[in-house]
């Protein structure tokens, strides 16, 4: 394989790597934060409520509560899984510092091939193994979008993009783009009916 290529692959990997790492992180953080946010917001709120009883939209009010308390049983489920999660996202972070090594070993290497069996690619192969081997498939709803932001607005990710050349679509998950866009609508629509 020639070194461009090797390089692309690395890169490649790389944000494979990264990005899973996020979603765990993602998952992690919000199985740890978000039932406490809920409870207290939904306290906060049904205090409220209680103080002023005669408010017109009660009813409303108390129906996402109650959907806040069901989101918020529904993240409880991972609570029993959510030290797995952060240490499998620590061990991807340290599988994506490798293949980053490798990359800048390969970018400042001479070598312009590389062969199926040569230890470059025989290392990237083991790294990429036991990412697929560790990695947990069932992450929490909307990872994806914390994930997203986790990577390319908390994270060190040059490298990566030096091979990938991100842009603003890549950055922004098109289903968040196409839920806000919903939810515009859906305002929109509600003011002007």
């Amino acid at each position: 394989m020639k070194k461009d290529y090797f390089v692309r692959q690395l890169a490649e990997n790389g944000y494979n790597v990264i990005y899973g790492a996020k979603k765990h992180f993602s998952t992690y953080d919000t199985v740890v934060k978000m039932p406490g946010r809920i409870a207290f917001i939904t306290l906060s709120i049904g205090i409220w409520q209680i103080y002023k009883p005669g408010f017109l939209y009660n009813m409303e009010v108390s129906l996402a509560l109650i959907i806040a308390s069901i989101i918020a049983l529904t993240i409880s489920q991972y609570n029993s899984e959510k030290d797995r999660y952060r240490v499998i996202g620590n061990r991807l972070i340290q599988i994506h510092n490798e293949l980053r090594d490798l990359y800048y070993q390969a970018i400042s290497s001479n070598q312009e091939e590389y062969s199926h069996d040569s230890n470059e690619t025989v290392m990237m192969k083991k790294l990429m193994d036991e990412f697929y081997e560790i990695s947990i498939s069932k992450q929490i709803f909307v990872s994806d979008w914390i994930a997203h932001y986790k990577l390319f607005f908390q994270s060190q990710y040059e490298w990566i993009d030096e091979q990938k050349n991100f842009t603003w679509k890549d950055k922004i998950p098109l289903s968040f783009r196409i839920t806000v866009i919903g939810l515009l609508v859906f305002v929109i629509l509600l003011f002007i009916v």
